[in-house]
């Protein structure tokens, strides 16, 4: 037996077109919410340390396809604002680990926040229908990003990041 949807099946490329201009707004909205005082780099840091707690530089460095050095640089202005620590690692006096301060998981915590609220205002003036679909949708589309960008099983992790 097969079950048929209700729902065209769009072309791939018209879904990532509509994606791409969501994503477009989302960034409209969210910049309503203020990353102050990080830059989006920073910001990006901060995500990758959240996930990735005692990683290295060359490690955060490949994350971001950066070079160690502007990484470091990206580190240093996020340390100077209390955002990140660096310590050195247990193995080898020579790496240094980074890990978010209680600061720099707070500011992520506000920030998540601010957006939602940014994000609940514009979804309360949908029906609750699309709303649903919506976030069936989405659940779908983290799941497949995640997939692809951390190989299959990591989209828990990937859809906080």
């Amino acid at each position: 037996m097969t079950v048929t949807s209700s729902y065209p099946r769009p072309h791939p490329s018209e879904a990532a077109r509509v994606t791409s201009e969501t994503a477009e707004l989302l960034e409209v909205l969210w910049g309503r919410a203020s990353t102050a005082p990080v830059s989006a780099s920073q910001l990006r840091v901060l995500f990758i340390l959240e996930h990735n707690e005692g990683i290295n530089l060359r490690t955060l460095a490949d994350a971001l396809g950066s070079t160690p050095p502007s990484t470091s640089r990206l580190c240093d202005r996020l340390e100077a604002v209390g955002f990140v620590r660096r310590q050195t690692a247990a193995s080898s006096r020579r790496e240094v680990q980074l890990e978010l301060s209680r600061r720099g998981r707070a500011f992520l915590g506000d920030l998540r926040a601010r957006r939602e609220a940014e994000l609940q205002s514009v979804l309360e003036g949908m029906p609750v229908a699309q709303r649903a679909a919506l976030l069936t949708g989405l659940e779908a589309f983290c799941d497949a990003a995640a997939a692809q960008i951390h190989g299959s099983g990591a989209a828990d992790d990937a859809r906080t990041a």
